[in-house]
């Protein structure tokens, strides 16, 4: 099982380094890096330049607000730079944000990443071979990029293009295009993959020239763990806030609605328009928590994720406490968890 570790949204460029140094001691194989506050790019080439062996991993660059050839030079400057150790995550994100946030166009988001990823795997092949750019789809066009501003091969691995999502169809797209795909917290529950997310990876899989077992997939289920139980007591009331954020987007609130938890998700999204941000924890019980995160102490937590992710991904997200007092419990878990049995190995694009 790859074992991933995300950096805190808000780690700015002063921290992420030594941050990435010591993940990588730890034993993470992959960083992943958000893109909230901060330029995605600019944090990874930080998270690159303090680490020998970690791949980095955007999770996820929004795609929309930039021209795919923006995109790919960045890619393409950390590969590069990293010898390989860059993958390029994207996703559409939500159309508040894409319009009200970045005002940006938002219309058919998935077909829009489709036309975008194509727009990549052209570029990216320009940039390989020399060959003349040519793409031309239905929202990106590509036809010129003259020798003065083609970087040039490289002697490493082509970027991977990964991407995340919640409902089916961007689902079956990444089936379809992507190296891999990156749950989101409110699609990685064991259950959702079973019966949704794999399912619909598949189909994109079976519909394309790749075949099947598809994309590598990491589930993201942002697990309660920590070193003792008074600890696990006190890291509820964070994540209750964390969670009852996220399940407060209509498009993130199908995860309550199958475990019967509907009339949750509806009484956050209507705090939500109201802007009530402060009280949307109040909602979020401790019987849908149990429910939907896997919780437990350090020596348990590898138990715990082997019941619900063996044979299911090939790859875990899993969080990482802010101070260093716990990394060697910490580091014997991550050795455990590589051990857990992964789905079946997946087929590169």
């Amino acid at each position: 099982m790859e074992m991933v570790a995300s950096a805190p949204a808000r780690m700015g460029l002063r921290e992420i380094g030594d941050w990435a140094a010591r993940v990588e001691r730890i034993g993470f194989d992959v960083i992943h890096i958000s893109e909230t506050i901060h330029d995605p790019f600019t944090i990874a080439a930080m998270a690159l330049s303090r680490t020998t062996r970690l791949t980095v991993r955007t999770s996820m660059a929004l795609a929309f607000p930039r021209s795919p050839m923006i995109t790919a030079y960045a890619a393409w400057d950390l590969a590069t730079y990293s010898e390989g150790r860059f993958q390029l995550g994207i996703a559409s994100q939500v159309r508040g944000n894409i319009v009200g946030r970045f005002s940006s166009p938002w219309s058919e988001p998935v077909s829009r990443l489709r036309d975008y990823i194509e727009s990549l795997r052209a570029i990216f092949h320009s940039f390989q071979t020399g060959e003349t750019l040519s793409h031309a789809g239905k929202f990106y066009r590509f036809d010129r990029l003259q020798p003065y501003f083609n970087p040039g091969p490289i002697d490493h691995s082509i970027p991977q293009i990964w991407m995340g999502g919640v409902n089916k169809k961007m689902c079956v797209l990444a089936g379809e295009l992507s190296d891999g795909f990156v749950c989101h917290p409110t699609n990685s529950h064991p259950l959702i993959l079973m019966t949704r997310t794999l399912p619909s990876i598949a189909e994109g899989a079976r519909g394309s020239l790749r075949g099947t077992p598809g994309p590598a997939v990491v589930a993201n289920p942002q697990p309660m763990m920590t070193a003792t139980r008074d600890a696990l007591d006190a890291l509820r009331e964070p994540r209750r806030s964390e969670l009852a954020f996220l399940y407060s987007t209509p498009a993130y609130r199908r995860q309550l609605e199958y475990f019967g938890f509907g009339e949750v998700g509806e009484a956050l999204s209507d705090m939500a328009r109201r802007s009530e941000w402060g009280d949307l924890a109040k909602h979020l019980t401790d019987e849908v928590m149990n429910r939907v995160v896997p919780q437990g102490t350090y020596e348990e937590m590898p138990a715990v994720l082997t019941e619900w992710y063996s044979g299911l991904c090939t790859g875990l997200s899993l969080p990482v406490p802010a101070d260093a007092d716990d990394d060697d419990h910490l580091s014997e878990l991550v050795e455990r968890c590589k051990v857990i049995p992964t789905s079946s190995e997946p087929v590169p694009f």
